[in-house]
């Protein structure tokens, strides 16, 4: 597989748990008769909450890994920030989707979100200037 292949996959499996998150959102509306905002409805909140937390952090990772494809980067280093960018996004999404204060999967999956974005910071700038 090519850096860019692997980029890719990314990029179309980060599609594919937007969808998810996207239709959460519409299961706890439907389920809470939720219109319009969020009702004041705490699960609503959550719901919003974990995928508007996932349109902050997934574009700008994508963006990197894709950039990181381009330059012809390893494809292991692609999988490894891509993987495990996805696993973190996944807990982070079970923990906030699940409670509303702390969590280990809202803590782990923030920390490894943390760890990704400054590794993919770090190698984006590497790779361009290299």
């Amino acid at each position: 597989m090519t850096s860019m292949q692997a980029a890719v996959l990314y990029a179309g499996l980060f599609c594919l748990l937007m969808l998810l998150l996207k239709a959460n959102v519409g299961r706890v509306r439907t389920k809470h008769k939720v219109g319009f905002g969020d009702g004041g409805n705490e699960a609503m909140q959550r719901s919003l909450r974990v995928q508007g937390n996932a349109v902050e952090d997934v574009p700008v990772v994508l963006l990197g890994l894709i950039g990181l494809g381009a330059l012809a980067a390893p494809a292991l280093l692609i999988h490894g920030l891509g993987a495990s960018f996805l696993i973190g996004r996944v807990l982070h999404a079970i923990g906030l989707g699940g409670s509303s204060g702390g969590s280990f999967g809202r803590s782990v999956g923030t920390l490894i979100t943390a760890l990704v974005m400054l590794v993919t910071t770090g190698a984006c700038i590497w790779y361009a200037v290299a």
